[in-house]
């Protein structure tokens, strides 16, 4: 059966010259998509990846990056709202480029799908009270 997860990669500083995406491709035939990078030569890492593949293939990989040392999470432990400081103003909305944001018409409040969220960091940049953050 097919997946699809978005993902948060954190190379620590041994891993990051090796091909570690790579052989997620050619050993366990996952398709990837690569959201975010900063990954620095001699220093950590870090890689939001979308991966797609059989669930078998997922999970050989996932094992695979496991066992070599990077360090997994789910890409929606990462973006997170601050519930006290937002004040539901919906300057998210039309910023984000996935529709993670949704305005309810009827209570005005400003609902986030962090399933839908890519860490792009556009809503951290233009939220005014500072309510989006990014945790990496």
């Amino acid at each position: 059966m097919p997946v699809s997860r978005r993902i948060v990669l954190h190379f620590p500083r041994r891993l990051v010259d090796r091909p570690i995406v790579y052989r997620l491709i050619k050993d366990y035939d996952l398709e990837f998509n690569i959201l975010k990078a900063s990954v620095t030569p001699e220093e950590e890492g870090l890689m939001v990846l979308e991966l797609k593949g059989d669930q078998k293939d997922y999970d050989q990989g996932i094992n695979y990056l496991n066992e070599a040392g990077v360090q997994i999470q789910a890409l929606s432990q990462n973006v997170t709202r601050n519930e006290i400081r937002c004040t539901h103003c919906g300057a998210c909305i039309t910023i984000c480029p996935t529709a993670a944001f949704e305005l309810d018409k009827k209570t005005r409040v400003v609902a986030f799908d962090n399933d839908k969220c890519i860490a792009c960091g556009l809503c951290i940049k233009s939220c005014p009270p500072r309510a989006m953050e990014l945790h990496f």
